[in-house]
């Protein structure tokens, strides 16, 4: 049942309400082969081509946040190897989707200090596309500091986005939502224009949109992340809703796991060993779904969850 969102709803609550529902099952850590002594998370949801399976990964040093997108081929139930080419340098937080028959790649590439290149300054999402991971090529750059971008392909041929502007338009992190006309209309400028929703975060926190599905009655099935700040850290959360793309209108958020789900592991640093950055779902027959998700900014874990789309397709 699809029912609209009146206002945003604190990620506290959201929490509270989830630790009543049935958690995740399963839970486990992915394994990176050709990537020792470096981090592999924040990755995408596992994607088929030619009948083999592939994700692509952030990969970079415990010590830095200067890290590279590379893709990996899956060897076991949750073990992936590093495919030799190709390598995106200075790029982080990949995601993949296939619009049109081609395979498009997002990736936040980052913009170093002239004076201090190990400061980062700036940042931008870049959009490939091609057949194959190894024959993308740029066909757009999204808007200056705008990091967790997604897009869609609707089943009209036009091409949905999901924005995520900060700053005098979106504060800490809001979502915004536009539609372009083809995969080759998307361009970063225009994403400026993106109708902006006020009911998703309150304005002390903040999120974005990591995944997107197109359901059986044409709504969008949308998983993302909620976010917060305490005296602790920061608190991520994966989370989802359904969207109206014709009204630009959504459900309420609903928070699909927490931290503590999932195995113990390492944190970047002390203050993040609470995030969950989201992947994306796969959804299966039944009434099952697999949630992958990167994990305090060094691993990436998967696990099973109640399809949590179904409900908005009854």
């Amino acid at each position: 049942m699809f029912t609209i969102a009146e206002k945003a709803i604190s990620c506290l609550s959201l929490v509270k309400t989830y630790e009543e529902k049935t958690h995740p099952r399963g839970a486990r850590k992915l394994t990176f082969l050709g990537a020792e002594g470096l981090d592999v998370y924040n990755v995408s949801v596992p994607f088929q081509h030619k009948g083999k399976t592939y994700i692509a990964g952030r990969v970079e040093p415990r010590v830095t946040e200067w890290s590279s997108v590379r893709f990996f081929g899956q060897t076991g139930p949750d073990t992936y190897a590093a495919l030799p080419e190709p390598v995106f340098q200075a790029f982080q937080d990949p995601f993949v989707t296939f619009i049109g028959g081609e395979m498009v790649l997002g990736v936040v590439q980052v913009v170093s200090d002239p004076l201090d290149p190990k400061r980062i300054v700036s940042w931008h999402t870049c959009f490939y596309k091609g057949p194959s991971p190894s024959e993308l090529k740029l066909f757009a750059i999204g808007p200056s500091h705008m990091k967790d971008i997604r897009l869609c392909g609707l089943q009209d041929g036009r091409v949905a986005v999901f924005t995520r502007p900060q700053g005098k338009k979106g504060g800490l992190g809001k979502i915004g939502f536009m539609i372009f006309d083809s995969l080759n209309a998307v361009n970063g400028e225009d994403m400026l224009s993106a109708e902006i929703s006020q009911t998703h975060f309150l304005p002390e926190e903040w999120g974005g949109a990591n995944d997107v599905h197109i359901l059986k009655n044409n709504l969008l099935g949308v998983a993302g992340h909620i976010a917060r700040r305490d005296r602790e850290g920061l608190h991520y959360h994966p989370m989802c809703y359904a969207m109206d793309p014709k009204t630009g209108k959504h459900s309420p958020l609903t928070v699909l796991a927490r931290r503590a789900d999932f195995p113990d592991g390492p944190a970047k640093r002390p203050e993040l060993k609470d995030v969950l950055f989201t992947a994306g779902l796969i959804r299966h027959p039944g009434g099952s779904a697999t949630l992958y998700t990167g994990a305090s900014d060094c691993e990436a874990l998967r696990a099973e969850i109640d399809d949590p789309f179904l409900q908005f397709e009854r």
